[in-house]
């Protein structure tokens, strides 16, 4: 293998060392170099031998550094190499119920241990081998988030159709005996790997902890653009109801084993079951934030907490916000203690049903500007629209329907302000833009 070099930092030992675009890196202390993570491990270091293709040939060098650091090589992309994509066709992929029309990048399926310690992605290693375990235990690439699902092998060779499915399971006790932390997903399928399945799984992830520090669960998604694909029955009221129930028996047993509570299930399921979100202290240092674990209690306590602390508010504010359907009610909560502390400041809440994705996905980050402009347009009485963020790309200017913040904008008629997805952020952008319009009136 070798990893071709598109750009050499000025002022970097690697400059000084002669080496320019173009040339190929071979080797670090005769460590064949894959992608970015292996030339990162092994040129952090205060010496090393480098060996490279250069425009004349091959060449070799003794590096001495005065420090560790980096060495100053760029690739052409982050990885130094592709991305690895995924090799399942799982039962209850979203990816596989996506709409047409959509941003390109959103139906390319990756499933990469390296994006998934970069990034937090879920992996479920069908396309990993031995010797790949085995360098993230070298490199202690901790922690690692993996799809399990379930612990059962001929089931899990079933939901990801692929046969290997089960057969990689073998990799989750051999991370954790090398060191290596791990989070776990479990996307739920009503009938499934629910019920006595999940019991299963969790008994089995429960000889792993602590390593295993945390476990989520999270019901299928379930849109309209299933053709083709396995029938899934959305969980109900009951059916969420048992999977709580499940979650919470093993979580107090974690509890009761390790002092911490490591098995959650998602808002979604609550939401669901029609029971409370839990208290802040459930969900101890919030670990799955990503999975929607908590995340409605994380909102709603920092909302709160910035709303008790002194903000000076001049003049009135009011604007125009939208949401999903599953955080509605809470959006609805907050901006009205908004309004009773501060009663300058009117929020108007917009919910939106997700039709785009065929009205089952009720996700705020899963909502589109199409639906937005559909059920917004000519409801707008502020002037200003609030966006929350969770709703945009990463670069925070497009949607899902690769429609833009500037294309709503014209669409809409109004200013549309990116709101911050955070509670505490979000409650202080609120009060600051307030506190900015009403300067600038008296300017």
């Amino acid at each position: 293998m070798a990893m071709k070099i598109a750009r050499v930092d000025p002022g970097s030992e690697a400059e000084a060392l002669g080496l320019a675009a173009g040339d190929e890196l071979l080797s670090v202390d005769e460590n064949e170099l894959n992608d970015s993570l292996d030339y990162d491990f092994y040129t952090d270091s205060k010496s090393f031998h480098l060996k490279a293709r250069v425009a004349d040939g091959i060449r070799e060098w003794d590096v001495q550094r005065t420090e560790r650091g980096p060495f100053g090589c760029d690739f052409q992309t982050y990885l130094g190499d592709q991305k690895h994509s995924c090799s399942n066709h799982c039962m209850f992929c979203f990816i596989d119920q996506l709409p047409p029309g959509m941003r390109e990048s959103l139906y390319f399926k990756d499933d990469d241990e390296r994006l998934s310690f970069l990034f937090g992605n879920y992996i479920t290693m069908t396309n990993m081998q031995d010797h790949e375990i085995d360098r993230i235990i070298k490199m202690h690439i901790s922690p690692i988030n993996i799809s399990v699902h379930t612990t059962n092998p001929q089931l899990r060779v079933r939901m990801l159709a692929n046969k290997r499915g089960g057969e990689v399971l073998k990799y989750l006790p051999r991370l954790v005996e090398g060191g290596i932390a791990v989070n776990c997903q479990l996307v739920l399928c009503r009938g499934i790997n629910d019920g006595d399945e999940l019991r299963r799984t969790l008994s089995d992830l429960l000889e792993l902890t602590p390593m295993v520090q945390s476990i989520a669960a999270v019901p299928c998604g379930v849109t309209d653009y299933r053709e083709k694909l396995f029938r899934q029955t959305p969980y109900d009221a009951a059916t969420s109801a048992e999977v709580i129930d499940i979650m919470e028996e093993f979580g107090d047993e974690c509890k009761r084993r390790h002092g911490k509570r490591i098995i959650y299930p998602s808002d979604e399921w609550y939401l669901k079951a029609g029971r409370p979100i839990p208290p802040e202290e459930f969900y101890e240092d919030f670990d799955q934030l990503e999975n929607g674990v908590g995340m409605m209690r994380l909102y709603a306590s920092e909302f709160l907490a910035e709303l008790e602390k002194p903000h000076r508010i001049y003049g009135t504010k009011k604007m125009d916000v939208v949401t999903g359907e599953m955080a509605s009610p809470l959006i609805h909560q907050m901006m009205a203690e908004l309004h009773r502390q501060y009663p300058m400041v009117e929020v108007t809440v917009h919910t939106i049903k997700n039709k785009f994705f065929g009205g089952n996905v009720g996700v705020a980050g899963l909502v589109t500007a199409t639906d937005i402009i559909a059920q917004c347009e000519g409801r707008l009485t502020s002037g200003t629209l609030g966006v929350p963020a969770v709703m945009l790309r990463e670069e925070k200017d497009t949607f899902l329907d690769d429609i833009t913040i500037d294309q709503l904008a014209q669409r809409l008629g109004v200013k549309v302000e990116v709101l911050p997805t955070a509670g505490g952020d979000e409650a202080r952008a609120l009060l600051r833009s307030g506190l900015h319009i009403a300067r600038r009136r008296r300017a």
